[in-house]
């Protein structure tokens, strides 16, 4: 099943390793979209994405970054990771800094609608947590153990 992803140096990364994180981010999108859209499970008792619904996406977000670190990781099969690959992972822990900082924007008293108020999720912040997320995405596209053909 694997044999097709030999790497470089000849060894297998671990299926079990592979599985388990693209389990975990299956998991994470599962709750990225319950707190994004309680709707779509009819969960909504609020006209305004709140703390709960923000916190709850984030959580997805860090165990979508886990499971595909986990996975990403187990690509290189104990190889030696290169610079771009390391770049990536430091990416993609300061893009989930960004969005859980966007996100938590209120919270943290630097919103449009600072406590003691009802914090809620505006378009700035939107902005950040997307900005976040792409961030996320370039960094797990560094980590992709790229391979050139031999001839």
């Amino acid at each position: 099943m694997t044999a097709g992803l030999q790497t470089s140096n000849g060894t297998i990364p671990s299926a079990a390793r592979i599985r388990t994180g693209v389990v975990l981010t299956f998991i994470g999108l599962l709750l990225l979209i319950l707190g994004a859209k309680p709707e779509w499970f009819s969960l909504d008792r609020s006209a305004v994405v709140g703390f709960v619904q923000i916190a709850v996406f984030l959580v997805g977000l860090a165990v979508i970054c886990v499971g595909g670190y986990i996975s990403l990781a187990s690509l290189w099969a104990g190889g030696e990771r290169s610079i771009a690959a390391d770049f990536g992972l430091r990416l993609v822990s300061t893009g989930y800094v960004i969005a859980v900082f966007a996100g938590m924007a209120d919270i943290f008293g630097m919103g449009s609608h600072p406590l003691p108020g009802v914090p809620h999720f505006g378009p700035w912040q939107a902005r950040g947590v997307e900005i976040g997320m792409l961030i996320i995405l370039v960094g797990f596209l560094l980590m992709v153990p790229y391979r050139r053909k031999a001839h």
